[in-house]
């Protein structure tokens, strides 16, 4: 029994692979008797081309068709002609439908490369967008100084505070350098017993 039917190529782990004719008890990938035929999933959108007069010419002789190559040619149109060319249409009629359909999905494949271009192009804007912004925000925010240990020396001068809140400063100062004192005479102590 003669079998329509994919024989793998490619790299490892990067199938690709050709349409044949072979013998139903030849290996996967060993003797054909003809080429009618490629297919490569790994592209986006999948790549198929099909000699469609040939795959024709074999149905009709009584080829059959494995079922991953029945799916191609049904997404393809060809197993459409070929009811039709069992039913009596003209196969010149019949080929020349298959070339405009193929040229038409030839242009689609072209155009949407250029569509996905289109969309990464948005993303990546808007992404550039979001991180420009982001750095406007953290240079928008001032820059605070740890001024924790100078505080006691700051004079009401300098803060631009009036002599009543520069007392209450030097004041709050001294408290939190008796705290610190007594917390550090305290540990000594502990540490000590």
């Amino acid at each position: 029994m003669v079998k329509i039917r994919l024989r793998r190529m490619g790299a490892k782990k990067q199938p690709s692979y050709r349409v044949v004719v072979a013998d139903s008890r030849s290996p996967r990938d060993g003797r054909f008797l003809e080429i009618i035929g490629h297919y490569n999933p790994r592209t986006e959108p999948a790549v198929v081309n099909i000699q469609e007069d040939r795959v024709l010419h074999w149905l009709s002789e009584g080829a059959q068709m494995t079922e991953p190559v029945e799916r191609l040619l049904k997404n393809l149109g060809t197993l459409e002609r070929f009811a039709r060319l069992k039913e009596g249409a003209d196969l010149v009629e019949l080929l020349a439908e298959a070339e405009a359909t193929r040229e038409k999905r030839v242009e689609e494949t072209q155009a949407k490369p250029a569509k996905a271009g289109a969309k990464k192009t948005k993303k990546r804007a808007a992404v550039k967008e979001e991180t420009t912004e982001a750095k406007a925000e953290t240079e928008a925010v001032p820059e605070i100084e740890d001024t924790s240990a100078e505080a006691p020396e700051i004079e009401a001068s300098e803060t631009g505070a009036s002599e009543t809140e520069g007392a209450e400063i030097e004041a709050s100062a001294k408290v939190i350098e008796e705290v610190t004192e007594d917390a550090a005479e305290s540990s000594s102590e502990d540490d000590k017993s």
